[in-house]
């Protein structure tokens, strides 16, 4: 077992170990760590807990100090002089004509650098934009092209559902999202409702999707014939969260009914499988 303190830095929610270095920390104490961008303002996500050595990556960078009020004041003074960097520098791009659109920009702990995030339909020519804002700023400048979901990530916003995106508030990375859970999940496939404010497939649409892909293996396949205590019927459709499936049996008189039976109550011959849903289309029933 050995000792760590968790941090998460401004810009993600990812946690990160450091070592404590017998110093003893609360959560929301503010630190000072050495990271590959040089000393780093970060914030207590974990205080000073005990953890097995494999779920540390070594080597397990020390803490450098608790930070001091003057720290503080440093990275207040950061968050409010990025607010002018950025709009000298939009007025920069669209003097020169660049296709991006800056999203945000932060300066390192120590002043370092100056990093600006952008995003673009294409790779962008900034090499003389950098050398501009070098000659501005006199500080070293670093460009970063991201994407639609980090831009969400970065900026915030409310989701469909009407509380603040996943990614922004507990999301340590980005799942691999696919048509195919909606698919499974029986949601309709109009774009402007499993997709979120990025543009992108839903990052929920992850959360349930194992539930999702056992349950529709047990189900009896569409169109297949089932047995149920009113005779053999033809299956219509499934609800994957009730277990029921519907059924269009021909009762004693030659008539036919559409009846509602429990997964349990029917003698399945042809069950689902989620490889078929790679051949459905959009107005499949699933």
């Amino acid at each position: 077992m050995e000792t760590i303190v968790g941090i998460k830095f401004r810009s993600t929610n990812k946690i990160y170990y450091f070592s404590p270095k017998g110093i003893e920390f609360s959560e929301g104490d503010g630190v000072i760590v050495e990271t590959a961008r040089g000393l780093e303002f970060a914030t207590v996500s974990i205080a000073n807990k005990e953890v097995d050595e494999s779920e540390i990556v070594q080597p397990l960078k020390p803490v450098v100090r608790k930070a001091t009020e003057e720290d503080l004041k440093k990275v207040q003074k950061n968050l409010e002089d990025k607010v002018e960097a950025l709009r000298i520098t939009r007025e920069k791009v669209s003097a020169a004509g660049l296709n991006m659109k800056l999203v945000d920009a932060e300066y390192t702990f120590d002043r370092s650098k100056l990093i600006f995030y952008f995003t673009a339909d294409g790779r962008v020519d900034f090499r003389e934009l950098v050398r501009t804002l070098a000659s501005v700023f006199k500080i070293r400048i670093e460009l970063r092209q991201i994407y639609e979901r980090d831009d969400t990530k970065m900026r915030g916003a409310l989701a469909p559902c009407g509380r603040p995106c996943c990614c922004t508030t507990h999301l340590p990375d980005f799942e691999k999202v696919s048509i195919k859970m909606a698919k499974i999940q029986g949601l309709s496939l109009n774009p402007q409702k499993i997709s979120g404010v990025c543009g992108r497939l839903m990052c929920c649409l992850k959360y349930e999707n194992d539930y999702y892909s056992e349950v529709y293996k047990q189900m009896p396949k569409v169109g297949s014939k089932v047995h149920t205590a009113d005779g053999e019927g033809t299956v219509e459709s499934n609800d994957l969260i009730k277990q029921t499936a519907r059924v269009k049996v021909m009762l004693k008189d030659g008539s036919f009914d559409v009846k509602t039976y429990n997964l349990e109550d029917m003698k399945i011959g042809e069950r689902q499988s989620t490889e078929d849903i790679d051949s459905l289309s959009d107005t499949d029933k699933i």
